[in-house]
């Protein structure tokens, strides 16, 4: 099978492209994330090189959690023969359709397969998130928090390790994650954020400095700063009249 052009963006390297071009694949992958995230485009590209120890026919084209997760466990197998493994957070992380996952993947496979290495490549990243993309749009079209965690937390994810304590861990992670960087950004660079000094508390310090030129009250500003030390208080106790009763005995 020839192909005409490459796909418009894949996110992989020149040498890449044109090696998957080579292998007369039944289908290019045009989504790379979308498209090796069930591991039979994975199968076929390692049969090309060892076609006993991975029979395409036995690999399953569906797209459910179970058909991925077959999928993978037989060619984890298969590669565990030949001495040969991947990574498991990059699988982990192209089975749920991960940012930068699939593409990592399959350089990593290109390096096994040719024992060439590629210029330019970073080294892998455990969580696989969406920050990068989300750096390349404008602040009002960022996410929130809450859509960082749904971005970033697969539902495929949540099946595949549906206990509650594990998942939590992860959006807690990713939550962290997401309020640093806008505390970052906010220092760095304040003015696109509109960050304002706190009027309320230079109002404040001044009520509090005119407060202590009364004499009645002068006493207690000396053991009180604004610096954040304790503030001392004077109690004060109301002597109330006993309350006559109105009912007659």
């Amino acid at each position: 099978m020839s192909y005409a052009q490459s796909p418009k963006k894949t996110g992989l390297p020149r040498e890449v492209v044109k090696w998957l071009q080579s292998l007369d694949l039944s289908f290019y992958p045009k989504n790379v994330r979308r498209e090796l995230s069930n591991g039979y485009l994975v199968a076929e590209i390692l049969s090309r090189y060892y076609p006993q120890d991975f029979p395409v026919h036995s690999y399953d084209k569906g797209t459910s959690l179970s058909a991925k997760q077959r999928n993978w466990s037989q060619i984890e197998r298969s590669l565990q023969k030949q001495n040969l493994h991947l990574m498991k957070e990059v699988i982990d992380g192209s089975i749920h359709c991960k940012p930068r996952a699939a593409e990592l993947l399959v350089q990593e496979v290109y390096t096994i397969l040719t024992n060439r290495s590629i210029r330019d490549v970073q080294g892998p990243e455990s969580d696989f998130t969406d920050q990068e993309y989300q750096e390349l749009l404008p602040t009002l079209a960022r996410s929130t928090a809450s859509k960082a965690i749904k971005n970033n937390l697969r539902i495929t994810e949540i099946m595949a390790e549906p206990d509650i304590s594990t998942n939590q861990r992860k959006a807690e992670v990713i939550l962290s994650k997401h309020l640093d960087h806008k505390a970052a950004e906010r220092v760095s660079n304040p003015g696109r954020f509109k960050v304002k000094p706190n009027l309320g508390r230079p109002a404040a310090k001044n009520l509090v400095t005119s407060s202590c030129g009364d004499d009645t009250t002068s006493k207690f500003c000396s053991s009180s700063t604004w610096s954040g030390a304790a503030v001392s208080f004077k109690e004060i106790k109301v002597h109330q009249p006993a309350r006559r009763s109105l009912v007659n005995y």
